[in-house]
Formats: C-alpha cells, sequence, structure tokens
C-alpha cells in the first residue's frame, strides 16, 4: 500500500516537526514512534510524549486510507542521509514500512496504530487569540533563559503566560533571577494565567517561524493549544501557583546606570575566563566616571576589566554570577541597557531604554 511518493523534503520537513518532542528511550516504547495516518490524499503525522503532542500533514497523493506506527527517530534520520533531490516511495507492507529512493531499500518495523495514545484536547473555559508568530518568538526569547531546570519547586520549570486585557505577559524565574516581558496585542481578552512546561517553551521556540503568519492559542486551565501554519500543538499545563512577580521587581532603586550593552558584553566575556567554574562570579566596582569588572578563581588568578560609564552616584560593589549577567545581555537586541541598583545587597534590575515591557532582576552573590 503506497502511503507516500514525491520529493524527500515534503515529507522530511514535516517529520521534523513533530519528531522534537519524541523521547530516544520511554518506557513506554510506542511513544518513540511517529503516527502516520493517510487520509484524502493527505498524511497526517503525530507525536506524543503524554505530556505534549503535536501534529502535522502534507500532500501525499492518491491511494487507500491507512495507519500505522513507526520509529520516529530511525525513519527521521533514514530520510535525512538521503540526497536532497530524491523522489521518495514510502508503503506499507506485511506490518512493515518500506522507504526506497533510487537503489537504497529500508524496511521498518511497525506497532499498530490502535495502540498510540492521544490526548485528549480540553476547550473547557477557552480563552482564545491570534498574535503574530514573529512576535511571541521574540517575547519568548527575551524570557525563557530564566526559566528553572529540575527544581523541586516545579511550577519554576516553565514559564507562566498572562493574559491579562490587551496585554500578554511572560515571566520566568529560577529563584535567582526574574525575566519579564509583556506585548500589547490591540484587542481585550478574558484574563488567564496559565505555566507551559519548559520543554513546551524550548518546542514553541524551535518551531514558530520569525514572521508574520498567525499563531492562534486557545488556553484552559489545564491545557494549551497552539496552531500555526500546518501545525497543532498541544500542551499540558503546571499545576501550580508561580510566585508572586511584581514583588520581585525592585521599585526605587536610585542608582542608574546606563552600558553599551556590546561593550558589557565583551568585558564580562572576558572577566569569565578566570572565574570559578562552580561559582563562576564577577565583582562589579562602579564609581564616579568608571565600571571595574574583576574576577579570580582558586588558582589564585585575576581579570580586571575597566569601562568608562557617565554615572555620579554613589560607589558601590556588588557581586553576581556572571552566567546570569551574559544570559540577559545574549538576548537582547537593543544598543544599550540600563541597570539600576540599590546597595550591595540589592538584587540588580535590567531594562532596556524607554521601554517599560521588559525587566530582568537578578539577585547578588557573595564573592
Amino acid at each position: 500500500m503506497l502511503l507516500y511518493k514525491g520529493p524527500r523534503n515534503q515529507i522530511l520537513e514535516p517529520l521534523q516537526s513533530v519528531c522534537g518532542i519524541v523521547e530516544k528511550r520511554h518506557t513506554l516504547p510506542i511513544l518513540s514512534n511517529v503516527l502516520i495516518e493517510k487520509d484524502a490524499g493527505r498524511l497526517t503525522l503525530l507525536a506524543t510524549d503524554i505530556e505534549i503532542q503535536i501534529k502535522t500533514s502534507t500532500e501525499a497523493g492518491s491511494g487507500e486510507t491507512a495507519a500505522l506506527t513507526v520509529a520516529a527517530r530511525k525513519l527521521q534520520d533514514i530520510l535525512r542521509s538521503l540526497p536532497e533531490d530524491v523522489e521518495v516511495n514510502i508503503s506499507f507492507e506485511e506490518k512493515r514500512l518500506q522507504v526506497k529512493a533510487g537503489k537504497s531499500r529500508f524496511h521498518l518495523q511497525t506497532l499498530p496504530a490502535e495502540d498510540f495514545p492521544r490526548m485528549a484536547q480540553s476547550d473547557v473555559g477557552q480563552t482564545l487569540l491570534s498574535v503574530s508568530q514573529k512576535n511571541f518568538k521574540r517575547q519568548l526569547s527575551l524570557v525563557q533563559y530564566a526559566m528553572a531546570q529540575q527544581d523541586i519547586r516545579y511550577y519554576l520549570n516553565g514559564l507562566l503566560l498572562v493574559i491579562k486585557g490587551n496585554e500578554i505577559r511572560m515571566v520566568a524565574t529560577d529563584g535567582h533571577r526574574l525575566a519579564y516581558a509583556s506585548e500589547n496585542i490591540g484587542e481585550q481578552n478574558q484574563a488567564i494565567e496559565v505555566i507551559l512546561p519548559r520543554k513546551t517553551v524550548l518546542e514553541l521556540s524551535r518551531q514558530l517561524e520569525d514572521n508574520d503568519g498567525i499563531l492562534e492559542i486557545a488556553l484552559t486551565p489545564t491545557q494549551a493549544l497552539f496552531r500555526f501554519g500546518a501545525i497543532e500543538f498541544i500542551s499540558k499545563l503546571i499545576d501550580g501557583k508561580f510566585p508572586d512577580y511584581e514583588r520581585v521587581i525592585p521599585q526605587n532603586h536610585g542608582n542608574l546606570l546606563k552600558l553599551s550593552r556590546t561593550g558589557l558584553l565583551q568585558s564580562l566575556l572576558r572577566a569569565k575566563i578566570l572565574t570559578n567554574e562552580k561559582t563562576p562570579g564577577v565583582r562589579l566596582v562602579i564609581t564616579p566616571g568608571s565600571l571595574k569588572i574583576i574576577s579570580n578563581n582558586t588558582e589564585r588568578e585575576e581579570a580586571n576589566e575597566e569601562i568608562e560609564i557617565d554615572y555620579q552616584s554613589d560607589s558601590i560593589d556588588i557581586g553576581f554570577n556572571v552566567n546570569y549577567l551574559l544570559d540577559v545581555l545574549n538576548n537582547v537586541s537593543v544598543e544599550y541597557v540600563e541597570c539600576r541598583l540599590g546597595d550591595t545587597n540589592s538584587s540588580a534590575l535590567f531594562s532596556l531604554p524607554g521601554n517599560d515591557n521588559f525587566k530582568y532582576v537578578v539577585m547578588p552573590m557573595r564573592i
């Protein structure tokens, strides 16, 4: 039974769209597979890890209806290894999937489609909105690096998505730093707050296009659904109470520094070379007209960097994890950043000049 006949890329691209979430080793072997269904001249591909489900489709030509599951990574690796311009024939015979291209032949074992678990789609109390893929992707990039990884406070291992009036807010924190970004979407929407899992956030960032294509979002208290291009992406949500992010953002820090993003980034990268591997801290010594960046390590090596700054306020000597500073500088695309400081024991607030839609708070560390 012929499932697909056509250019390699026409089947490889949708397969790669769903394969990103497939676990290589899973306690349930069928979850390492992709579900392939053919109906009315279209081939639908679906993958899930029980928490996330991604579905997409492509033209497949006429033929019988069929449904099966096959090892996702193996099929992807086979198609990737073939020449770009080759025509591929994929067929299903005697419970095996056959891939033909030129003089190459591959036979893969399959498992029944009826055994493949699908996520039930919830539409109870839906909040619906549409945004541009480009804007949503940019907003994700401004905050996602601050998400926790495998924290016992499971609600930190994700991103808070807030719909409030005509605004989308995204917040991420790992307890040591917090990133906040908001975007005006024009239309008024029903208020809702959900926590997207870390894997969902990273996969969305990878999949969304950097263009004005529409991203449709449907949120319920337990599930998020995203539709863009030919992709339908369903994710479970993290059930937990996210910290009160508004209380964390400093309001009254009086010491303001305006810094060249590139200059500061390059100085920090050089200073990082001589920090401790386990606790890569740097000292910022701020005096009128000067910012010194100092690092040292257990081998008694030291780096000193100095940047001239337009600053006439209090002298401050404060330490930070250099990676937390590099993260924000690598993910904003502006010429200058603003940094507001209180004293040696207070967190720093980074923002963008003339822009209240982005804030990054980082706690100091003892050095």
